[in-house]
């Protein structure tokens, strides 16, 4: 966890307060983490707890929750929230975080029209979504031998799926990079757009060379809990892994996206 502290006297009487230093969490931009949504309690509190967790490491900033579809609060409802104090020396007033694992249509088109609707062009700065992020995949091998995985198994990566290519192409590099984890071919299956599904796949896995039977273990390329999740339970795999959830893997990709946007923005002549 981050500390802060100050030298025993303080400033001078009448000193102002010292600027932070770039990339400084202490007294940054604020921080608007969107996540999908959805109907079930449990994926929502996966949200919320990674906004709670979030804030604790960036004492000092505004951190506030937002989801870009089924559920409530909307990012209308939260922005004017956090767009109340004046601008801050160059910085955007509000870093938008999307907690998406792929940029499909909802970072790249939902997210956008939502900011552009709310008027705040030039209040805010998107970074990227999480995508193939190493510290992603390596939680995503954490859930996997938590829930029994073997060397032999034949493995998948389970997304819900994308008609963007660029979406799918990172779920790709997701699945080549836990692959070289595990030190065996991994495949994509989809739980709703996209092919093969992963049930199907799972099925045809399953046959192996000449029928014999072999284990199958499905990992997760989800953030939370909810229908994909339970799809991807259902689709009958000997091996399958929770949710990312709110691991420190997850937590430190979010935050490098928030410290990433700071250390890029234009220097001050």
């Amino acid at each position: 966890m981050t500390l802060s502290g100050s030298s025993a006297g303080g400033p001078a009487a009448g000193s102002a307060a010292p600027r932070p230093a770039a990339g400084s969490s202490a007294g940054g931009p604020a921080l608007l983490l969107v996540a999908h949504g959805t109907r079930e309690a449990a994926g929502a509190e996966v949200a919320r707890r990674l906004a709670v967790s979030v804030r604790r490491r960036l004492p000092g900033v505004p951190v506030r929750l937002a989801f870009v579809d089924v559920r409530p609060p909307t990012v209308a409802h939260v922005l004017p929230t956090l767009l109340r104090t004046p601008e801050r020396f160059e910085m955007p007033e509000v870093v938008v975080v999307p907690a998406f694992l792929a940029s499909g249509y909802h970072v790249r088109h939902d997210l956008p029209a939502q900011l552009a609707a709310a008027g705040v062009a030039g209040r805010v700065r998107v970074t990227p979504a999480l995508g193939p992020d190493p510290r992603l995949v390596a939680a995503a091998e954490h859930r996997l031998r938590a829930r029994g995985w073997r060397p032999g198994d034949a493995t998948v990566l389970a997304a819900a799926g994308s008609s963007d290519p660029t979406a799918r192409a990172e779920v790709a590099a997701a699945a080549r990079a836990l692959g070289r984890r595990l030190g065996c071919p991994v495949r994509v299956g989809y739980l709703a757009s996209g092919t093969p599904k992963v049930d199907e796949l799972v099925a045809e896995l399953r046959a192996g060379p000449g029928g014999a039977h072999r284990r199958v273990a499905v990992a997760s390329w989800l953030l939370a809990p909810g229908v994909f999740q339970h799809r991807l339970y259902a689709a009958g795999a000997d091996v399958a892994a929770a949710p990312l959830g709110v691991q420190r893997g997850v937590l430190d990709a979010l935050l490098a996206r928030y410290r990433d946007t700071l250390a890029a923005r234009p220097a001050v002549a």
